[in-house]
């Protein structure tokens, strides 16, 4: 669940404060409140999650000194005055000495929401910028299976199991998803691990050349070299594991090769006077629905059997949302070391586009993406020459990404949504409509 926004209330009128408490916690803000400068200060470090909102006059420590000693606490922590109209000097100079903003007094609920939420999204800004600089130097572990979805627990928890198994299985989800990602795992974490991983794109397969390619030939064998023999894929992958990548492409006939083999555990290959053992943990990848294709006459029965009494899924990007985050710092830590380059500021667009784009491409377009951040190229709708999104454009697109996640979370349950994002009902119908939201899309996608 998405932690509300936090805010730290100081002000030592007790019937303003808790009026205000009471009204930024209806708009969907965790407010702290505060009646003194000295309170607030206490446990105030430079990890505070949240932002400040400070009446300037005060007894003893009032606003204007409040804000100095935030500022050398952090100077990235944002800090919003409220102030009377004979205190607007004063507030614009402590603009100029890195204030967040003032609003004059008396302020309306929605000017002080939407100032505070603006500051909110700067301040998580600060800090996923700080926690990327800070991984800067950790190095980036290779084939992790990463996320804290209930899928990828699930799928972590599996993989330890399976390896140690030895079983074969078939591995089922969208383009780009991660399924050699998972096959690769599973061949880390089990006895295997010191023997090959075999990784065949069954896509890519040459039809004229399969049973060579699989099965190999003794020497002068067509196709063979003349004074060695040619080690098939299945061959080498002996004592290791053989990962038939997309093989839902494969034509009927190479089907049939493929499972003899698989049941057999042993190959024929062409010019050799007898078969050759082969100790195979066979794992499969498909994005094809293979029992709808055995319905259609297109994959044979006893390999689909065969393989799919374990079945593993990897879900779409889409479908476990909260992940994007992690994998994202993932991935751009990856680029940064890899092209040996610093770890950028993620801009507010950058974070929209997380928060909000459906990532078809799933963790391949991630990747992608990561790298283009750090290379520091445009993301789409970002300047360009005159081409300039203001903030209203990157405010919507962050509120239409926390609509959205509420309302996969709740299966598309828009009682449920509302709840969760306190928003009354024509506020959210308001909301959606303006943009662009069809809650009945999202019904049965729930995380």
């Amino acid at each position: 669940m998405t932690a509300l926004p936090l805010v730290r209330l100081v002000d030592d009128d007790t019937d303003l404060l808790e009026a205000q408490t009471q009204s930024l916690r209806i708009a969907g803000f965790l407010p702290e409140a505060f009646s003194s400068a000295t309170a607030a200060l206490q446990s105030l470090d430079a990890d505070y999650p949240g932002v400040i909102l400070s009446d300037v006059r005060m007894p003893g420590m009032d606003g204007f000194e409040l804000f100095r000693r935030i500022r050398a606490i952090d100077p990235e922590l944002p800090v919003i005055l409220l102030t009377g109209h004979g205190d607007v000097a004063m507030a614009v100079a402590a603009i100029r000495d890195g204030a967040w903003d003032f609003l004059t007094k008396p302020v309306g609920l929605d000017a002080l929401t939407a100032a505070l939420r603006r500051a909110v999204q700067a301040r998580a800004l600060v800090l996923e910028n700080r926690q990327l600089r800070a991984l800067r130097g950790v190095p980036v572990a290779a084939g992790q299976l990463l996320g804290d979805s209930t899928a990828m627990v699930h799928l972590r928890d599996t993989v330890a199991r399976l390896a140690e198994a030895g079983v074969d299985a078939l591995i089922t989800g969208p383009s780009g998803a991660g399924q050699t990602l998972l096959a690769r795992a599973i061949h880390r974490e089990g006895p295997r691990h010191a023997r090959a991983f075999v990784h065949v794109a069954c896509d890519a397969l040459d039809a004229a050349r399969f049973d060579l390619d699989f099965i190999g030939a003794e020497a002068g064998q067509p196709g063979a070299p003349r004074h060695t023999r040619l080690v098939g894929r299945l061959e080498k992958a002996h004592r290791g594991t053989l990962f038939l990548d997309r093989i839902d492409r494969l034509s009927l006939p190479q089907q049939a090769r493929i499972l003899h083999v698989i049941e057999a555990r042993e190959v024929w290959a062409a010019g050799a006077a007898a078969t050759r053992a082969v100790d195979l943990h066979v794992l499969a990848a498909s994005q094809a629905d293979l029992g709808a294709m055995v319905a259609r006459g297109e994959f044979l029965p006893d390999l689909y059997y065969r393989l799919s009494g374990v079945t593993l899924h990897v879900p779409a990007l889409k479908e476990r949302r909260g992940d994007i985050p992690i994998l994202f710092r993932h991935f751009l830590l990856a680029a940064c070391g890899r092209l040996n380059l610093p770890v950028p500021q993620i801009t507010p667009l950058s974070q929209a586009r997380l928060a909000t784009h459906d990532w078809p491409g799933n963790a391949r377009e991630l990747i992608q993406f990561a790298e283009s951040v750090a290379l520091g190229l445009p993301v789409l709708g970002e300047a360009v020459g005159e081409d300039v999104v203001g903030l209203s454009e990157m405010m919507a697109a962050y509120e239409a990404g926390v609509i959205r996640e509420a309302l996969l979370i709740c299966g598309g349950n828009v009682s449920r949504a509302m709840e969760r994002l306190r928003l009354p009902r024509k506020t959210f119908y308001d909301k959606v409509n303006r943009l662009g939201i069809r809650p009945e899309g999202f019904r049965g996608r729930g995380k």
